[in-house]
């Protein structure tokens, strides 16, 4: 009896101690994405961000999630369900890591997906109107401004507003 606990205990230390850092995860997630192994990427990242949220990896390993999802690279998911899994993504992306770099493009990719891809307008026009209030002078503010100006129209529709501005 006291083998078997002694045995459980090693497998139990050694099973711990095989953790991967978040560097070697982010690595082997690149290294992933190079070979185009996206399930292999999507777990990599996935485990970044479940076991080292507190990482200064963590905010860029969840914002290439997002966008693997967005380009619905994960065949196993509708595009419909990658949209939303990158809209949750992208937003969780701007809440949880406010003071990150990849912050703003969250909270933006966030309304973009919506607007563009889901056709939620009222939630993306709440999403780009958070993103003018905090980010009026980010490089995305004017895209951000033209979303919203924009915003329901289809594309024909926007060139004969445009049109009709110039006359």
């Amino acid at each position: 009896m006291k083998s078997i606990l002694t045995l459980l205990v090693l497998l139990f230390i050694v099973g711990c101690s095989s953790k991967k850092s978040d560097k070697e995860l982010f690595d082997e997630a690149q290294k992933n994405l190079k070979e185009d192994k996206i399930p292999e990427a999507v777990m990599a990242f996935e485990e970044i961000i479940n076991d080292h949220s507190d990482s200064e990896l963590a905010p860029e390993a969840l914002s290439q999630l997002a966008s693997l999802y967005q380009n619905k690279s994960v065949k196993s998911l509708s595009e419909r369900e990658n949209l939303e899994k990158a809209f949750v993504l992208f937003k969780k992306l701007h809440d949880e890591y406010p003071k990150s770099e990849y912050a703003p493009s969250g909270l933006f990719m966030a309304g973009f997906i919506n607007a563009n891809e889901l056709q939620n307008y009222p939630e993306a026009e709440k999403l780009y109107k958070q993103f003018l209030e905090k980010y009026p002078d980010n490089e995305l503010a004017a895209s951000a401004q033209a979303e919203l100006d924009n915003l329901g129209l289809s594309p024909e529709e926007i060139l004969q507003k445009n049109m009709a501005k110039e006359n």
